[in-house]
């Protein structure tokens, strides 16, 4: 063969797509193919169908594929015809050496049910390789005095062909003295002897020169040469003995370098030159050469190579002892090589399924074969994996595994699985293999969309901009891809006074809310509605929140005067008598704000007055009260002007303009009781006693207002004639007594006797006489509470032209 030992084509394993879980028997005998070796890629090796009795159709529907263990496997499965096409030459030499038959074992798997069918591909020999002697030059001492048929043995060549391919025969050259004959050594390989024909006179030729032929078996046959050198030596009548003719002896596979196998020892009976011996191989092939050593004068065999149970499993060697004559004896050694541990397991996927989906239960993840070249217990295997993962492992046929999930996964609890199959041999000690896979869990759309809060409460200041973004819901997914992408929306509100859609938009993509419109805080303080959020799995998972937006007020708001009316064509007139005293309340300010919180804080100020130092204004409740006593010489009228100004940022303000006009005296006796001031803490105790105090009130006021518009009428009388400037006309007269206590804006209960000016026909005062309460000596300057709702005042009168 052309290029020996140059390269060594590579077979492959064909890895299974995909394996159902059901199993069926094996053939109980294995098929068997063959092919010549040196074939080339594409011949057809085979049909499953002709030679397995299988189906076309079966091969399609099952998933037919074929694999072998060490996936070294250089076929190829048509699956429409169950042809089996080579895929690259074969060289038999280099799978099986000298090993005859040359078997290659494979696997056709089947899917749908599983069945697995074994098959042998033997590879037959062609003549393409010729015989080759180790020694081109052989040198036989023979003495002259050997007898005719004296038997000389020679090496014998190698030839890495097999079977009628291998070395059939030897010739050797013309010669009178001898010829060829041919023996078969313990291994089955022949080997030649030389035979003396005719008697060798060591003084007529001292040498001879022969060429050694030998022939294989082939068609055409090839052949190889050797030189052979007969020295021809002086008597010597005794050929060496060995001590047994045949050792066996075992060693393990893992013995040193240098390492005694044994120690072959012969003998020869003569003396001097002639009985000294040199031990030495005799027909040994390279391998035997390579592997082991004899010390030719001590006949000790060693290891200079490496054993290899798995490759080799025994030798035999045949050992010659020469003495100095050239005579020989030989003996044969077998060297059994002892199996030990020394080769891991090996793992070989078929199919692998990545990644598998979250929900299904059972699936099958992965099928897998697993081999040890050692022997016996060393090649026994257990196969496991961690128990604390949701998978399980079982056991096929022919070392064959599968595995697949205990049940159904969760991606969102886990997403990824890092599975370590472990596989120990039984030797010792024990060898391990582990395959680490990494088994991805497919995502479902099993998850709806989770927001961060059930509710949302969002605030923003009225008078916003158009299109302003107030605030962004956010919503998670457990799942992922687009089972977890989130799309936003408004649901429809039940609220039909509601326009949600002129009101709110949203950002599908990222929930992101804003107001379309400008909102009032005094239209609209807060309202709420739902928003949706929805994945884009098939089916759609969705889920919503409520999100309440809450309006803050702004200062947009100026105070309006609510007394005295600013817009009305007359001005408004408080009356002052004279004899006030300070402190006096002339009138309250009443004001409101639509705005709120303290933005709707107001507070009263004195800007202007015809005489400053007369009057003051309580800044908090609005109260014009009176600074000092009056005296002549002020002014009948005055005129004051008020700013009411809110407590926003920045603030807002209304001014107030009033009349007041100085009058003489009312009348003391018409000054109703000072009321009691009341202590706050005890109102909510007192709750009960003051309703009953109410009604007896109601009643007692009624009897006692009939009582006093008579006594009234009659003191009018009495002191219009008195003054002399006022008279009271005949006849009915309106009531002229107007009891403010509790109401409006004064504190405080006061009461008015008008007296009008007779037969003018007009409704011109001619005085206007509080009758004021008893007050301290000492302004109390406290400040009354105010009061944020407005009350109606009747007890206070405007001249009217």
């Amino acid at each position: 063969m052309e290029n020996r030992g140059g390269k060594y084509p590579q077979t492959r394993q064909v890895l299974l797509l995909f394996v159902l879980l059901g199993m069926s028997q094996t053939h109980a005998e294995p098929g068997r193919l063959s092919v010549v070796e040196e074939t080339l890629s594409g011949a057809l090796v085979g049909n499953l169908v002709k030679d397995l009795g299988l189906e076309v159709v079966e091969l399609s529907s099952r998933g037919a594929q074929v694999v072998s263990k060490d996936n070294k496997l250089p076929l190829l499965l048509n699956i429409n015809t169950g042809d089996l096409l080579l895929s690259e030459p074969l060289d038999r030499e280099e799978l099986c050496g000298s090993t005859e038959p040359c078997l290659m074992h494979f696997q056709v798997l089947m899917k749908n049910p599983l069945q697995i069918l074994q098959v042998e591909l033997q590879v037959r020999d062609i003549n393409d390789n010729s015989p080759i002697f180790l020694e081109k030059e052989m040198v036989l001492e023979i003495p002259e005095n050997s007898p005719v048929g004296s038997v000389f043995l020679l090496e014998s060549a190698t030839d890495l062909d097999v079977g009628p391919n291998a070395v059939k025969n030897y010739i050797i050259s013309q010669s009178s003295h001898f010829h060829i004959t041919m023996r078969v050594n313990p291994d089955g390989r022949k080997y030649p002897e030389l035979v003396l024909d005719k008697a060798l006179d060591y003084e007529e030729q001292p040498q001879l020169s022969l060429i050694l032929t030998a022939l294989d078996g082939g068609t055409p046959p090839r052949s190889g040469t050797a030189l052979v050198r007969v020295e021809v030596i002086d008597i010597n009548d005794n050929s060496p003995e060995f001590e047994h003719m045949f050792y066996e002896v075992k060693i393990p596979e893992n013995s040193i370098l240098g390492s005694l196998v044994i120690t072959a020892s012969a003998w020869d009976l003569d003396s001097g030159i002639n009985g000294e011996l040199s031990y030495a191989f005799s027909h040994a092939s390279e391998d035997i050469q390579k592997t082991f050593a004899i010390n030719k004068n001590s006949g000790e065999i060693r290891l200079i190579g490496y054993l290899d149970f798995e490759t080799t499993e025994s030798y035999s060697i045949i050992i010659k002892a020469t003495d100095r004559g050239g005579l020989f004896g030989k003996s044969t050694v077998r060297i059994q090589v002892m199996d030990v541990n020394d080769n891991s397991p090996e793992i070989a996927v078929s199919s692998f399924i990545s990644p598998i989906p979250e929900n299904t239960p059972e699936t099958l993840v992965m099928i897998f074969s697993t081999q040890d070249k050692d022997s016996g217990e060393n090649s026994r295997m257990i196969c496991s994996i961690l128990e604390d993962l949701p998978f399980v492992l079982k056991s096929s046929i022919e070392n064959y595994y599968h595995l697949e999930t205990e049940g159904a996964l969760d991606r969102e609890s886990r997403a990824e699985y890092n599975i370590t199959i472990t596989v120990t041999d039984m030797g010792t000690p024990r060898l391990t293999t582990q395959h680490t896979i990494t088994v991805q869990v497919a995502d479902v759309n099993d998850n709806a969309p989770a927001f961060t809060q059930t509710s949302y409460t969002l605030f923003v200041q009225e008078n916003n901009s158009p299109a302003l973004h107030i605030g962004t819901i956010s919503a998670t997914d457990s799942d992922s891809g687009s089972n977890a992408h989130i799309t936003y929306s408004l649901l429809p509100t039940h609220d039909l006074q509601l326009a949600l859609d002129s009101l709110i938009s949203i950002n599908a993509e990222n929930g992101q809310l804003f107001a379309l419109r400008a909102l009032d805080y005094e239209a609209l303080q807060a309202f709420e509605f739902h928003v949706g959020a929805t994945d884009q799995g098939s089916p759609a998972l969705s889920s919503q929140a409520l999100v309440r937006v809450l309006v803050l007020d702004a200062n947009d708001n100026a105070p309006f005067v609510l007394y005295p009316l600013q817009n009305t064509s007359a001005p408004y007139t408080e009356l002052l008598p004279r004899a006030a005293e300070p402190g006096y309340l002339v009138t309250k300010v009443v004001a409101v704000d639509r705005d709120s919180g303290q933005n709707a804080w107001l507070s009263f100020q004195l800007l202007k007055a015809t005489e400053p130092g007369l009057f003051s204004v309580w800044a908090h409740n609005g109260e014009v009260r009176t600074s000092r006593l009056l005296s002549e010489r002020d002014a009948p009228k005055h005129k004051l002007l008020l700013l009411v100004k809110d407590n926003g940022d920045p603030p807002r303000s209304a001014s107030v303009t009033l009349h007041v006009l100085l009058v003489d005296g009312f009348s003391q006796p018409y000054l109703p009781l000072p009321e009691v001031a009341r202590d706050p803490a005890q109102d909510d105790d007192a709750l009960t006693l003051y309703l009953v105090i109410a009604l007896a009130s109601v009643s007692s006021i009624f009897l006692l207002s009939v009582l006093l518009f008579v006594g009234v009428r009659l003191c009018r009388r009495a002191r219009a004639a008195s003054l002399g400037g006022c008279s009271v006309p005949e006849g009915h007269f309106p009531g002229h007594l107007v009891d403010v206590s509790g109401a409006g804006t004064l504190s405080q209960s006061y009461q008015y006797e008008v007296c009008l000016m007779g037969g003018t026909g007009t409704n011109e005062f001619k005085f206007l006489k509080p009758i004021p309460p008893n007050l301290p000596p000492q302004f109390p300057g406290k400040e009354l509470e105010e009061s944020p709702t407005l009350h109606n005042s009747f007890g206070l009168f405007s001249d009217h032209n």
